[in-house]
């Protein structure tokens, strides 16, 4: 083997290897070491000069922790890897699994990836490449699973031309055009991420049968038209999104035979007509979530009658619905989040809603209801807040029938408002923003600690922090809010604000503390910054703290801050680094970030 050879065999190791990088502070490990040298077995010319460090003799106790750093040809860089993927990686021609997801790659994918004929695993995902993907990539006939990021473009279109292709992610990229033909018949997909992009298309001409997928996201593109009745023959789908598009006409009933579908996302298009009935037949139905479009008639009784036992969210809101609410929700037992807000509703509201054991969000607000709220849910609402502070609720009583909770308004608004505009900001000096961020951190740390069971926020952003006249922060918008359940699994639909959701969400569902301590993360650098921090974020986990200058990080509108407030904000900016890990367990927690925090 020439040394050329060898050369791109190790850039390949290095990217290829992410577990070799710190995890948590960890090193790597023995085993790492173990993998590269049954690797080097296999080399025909173990002589050569970069392999002879390659052992484990020249190693003892104390340098234990760093092996395979040490070696030659190895390089253990903290959390990331930096530049473009080489061209000689398509020397490689018998490679069949390439992960480079969480790094920093930038620049265009080499056209000599397309050589690699046997690969059927390519992740792309979380890096900064650009440019276009390689129409070549249709050739590698063996892939299962294709992973992008940051990519312009259309996709190959002979992607699938082999019909094997598993998994596919272009997800949160410009990608534009329709979806490829051999997609569109690609009967070996099981989950597919189109989200995110600029495709368009007539949607209804797009998508034929897929017996074995499980999940697709087509939402945030331009897709126009009707939704097709083939979805409904899809028998095994768990996940449809298809939000935030352009899509017209009704929902066609033969949904209603996706009998393990967990999650119906058609929200914000202009869908019209009834819910079909057969709705009330999805038995594995999670969340159903139909907002935000032209939807009109009666809310059918079938939702509640049906076999919707497990549904735990409904969203109708900002649509024309009319008629009464269906009593018949009582059925609805495991229903946590109800909102029917922006409609046409009239009637009472049914007294059965306030038995219910699991609701804990309901917005009923802008329709024409009337008669009294039922008493044992305005109790439940008085029981939830009695042990607020009396600053805050300011009374209850009620006029004849009609029962009334009186709450103070805080009248500066959301910090996302504030920071805005350009003469409020200003006024929201580097203490004010510290008292900001170590208020939002106590109320977490009551949250997470002191509430049993504890309370998951799950949408701790900008827009749900208020401000009173005293710039104090009040956490607000529980409609996500999640109770923690020690003896139980805790997985949820996703929910949270884009741009603050702990990355953790791309491949679980499952909540815990840790999503509200990433999200702290973002808010923190967004109240210094001024803005959301955006791409600030990969290059803050990225670098090592101090080859950061603190000024990049700080919203320009205001003066530097003096010598005192300057460390504070470095040492809340150390906490908020830490919140951003992308490994849950490495966060801190709530508790000991507003014991630290408090010092500052």
């Amino acid at each position: 083997m020439g040394s050329f050879i060898i050369i791109s065999t190790f850039l390949l190791v290095l990217l290829l290897f992410p577990s070799f990088h710190p995890k948590c502070g960890a090193s790597a490990s023995a085993d790492e070491a173990a993998a590269l040298l049954k690797w080097k077995a296999s080399f025909q010319n173990q002589n050569n000069s970069f392999l002879t460090s390659w052992n484990l003799q020249s190693i003892n106790a104390k340098k234990s922790s760093v092996l395979p750093c040490t070696w030659a040809g190895i390089s253990c860089i903290d959390g990331k890897i930096f530049g473009s993927i080489p061209k000689q990686i398509g020397n490689l021609s018998k490679l069949s699994y390439l992960n480079f997801y969480a790094n920093e790659l930038s620049q265009e994918i080499p056209p000599e990836i397309c050589n690699l004929t046997n690969l059927t695993h390519l992740d792309f995902g979380s890096n900064q490449l650009s440019g276009p993907i390689p129409v070549a990539m249709e050739n590698l006939i063996s892939l299962q699973f294709l992973s992008f990021n940051q990519f312009s473009g259309p996709l190959p279109e002979l992607l699938c031309q082999s019909g094997i292709l598993h998994n596919i992610t272009v997800s949160e990229n410009m990608l534009t055009g329709p979806i490829p033909k051999s997609l569109q018949n690609c009967s070996s997909l099981v989950r597919a991420h189109f989200n995110s992009n600029r495709f368009q298309g007539n949607l209804s001409e797009m998508f034929g049968i897929y017996p074995v997928l499980d999940f697709i996201d087509l939402s945030n593109n331009k897709f126009y038209g009707k939704l097709s009745s083939n979805w409904g023959k899809c028998k095994i789908l768990t996940t449809l999104v298809v939000a935030k598009n352009n899509i017209t006409g009704a929902i066609p009933p033969e949904i209603g035979n996706l009998t393990q579908l967990h999650k119906l996302d058609l929200s914000s298009n202009y869908l019209s007509g009834e819910i079909p009935r057969e709705v009330g037949k999805l038995a594995s139905m999670l969340k159903l979530d139909l907002h935000d479009n032209q939807l009109t008639g009666s809310i059918p009784q079938e939702l509640g009658i049906g076999e919707l036992t497990q549904l735990s969210e409904l969203d109708l809101s900002r649509n024309f619905f009319t008629g009464e609410i269906p009593s018949e929700f009582q059925s609805l037992q495991s229903l946590g989040t109800l909102d029917l807000s922006q409609n046409n509703l009239s009637g009472s509201i049914p007294k059965a809603l306030a038995e219910l054991p699991g609701l804990l969000h309901i917005n009923l607000s802008f329709n024409n209801l009337e008669g009294p709220i039922p008493s044992a849910l305005y109790k439940e609402i008085v029981r939830s807040t009695e042990e607020f502070s009396e600053t805050y609720c300011i009374g209850k009583g009620g006029c004849g029938s009609h029962s009334i909770l009186v709450y103070e308004y805080l009248e500066r608004g959301s910090l996302a408002k504030i920071l805005s505009i350009e003469e409020e900001a200003k006024e929201l000096d580097w203490q004010k923003r510290l008292n900001i961020i170590k208020g939002v951190a106590h109320a977490l740390s009551y949250m997470h600690h002191d509430c049993s069971p504890p309370i998951v926020h799950r949408d701790i952003s900008s827009n749900n922090i208020l401000l009173d006249p005293e710039c104090e922060a009040h956490v607000s918008d529980f409609g996500t809010s999640k109770f923690l359940r020690r003896d139980s699994s805790n997985w949820s639909s996703l929910a949270g604000t884009y741009g603050y959701v702990a990355p953790e969400f791309a491949y679980t569902m499952k909540v815990n503390e840790k999503c509200d301590v990433y999200s702290f993360g973002v808010l923190t650098m967004e109240v210094i910054k001024g803005k959301h921090p955006g791409d600030l974020i990969a290059n803050l986990m990225s670098s090592k703290l101090e080859e950061i200058e603190l000024k990049d990080l700080l919203d320009q509108r205001l003066l530097y801050p003096n010598e005192q407030i300057e460390k504070s904000l470095i040492s809340v900016l150390k906490l908020a680094r830490e919140c951003l890990h992308v490994e849950p367990q490495c966060r801190p927690t709530m508790l000991i970030i507003s014991r630290l925090i408090s010092a500052c």
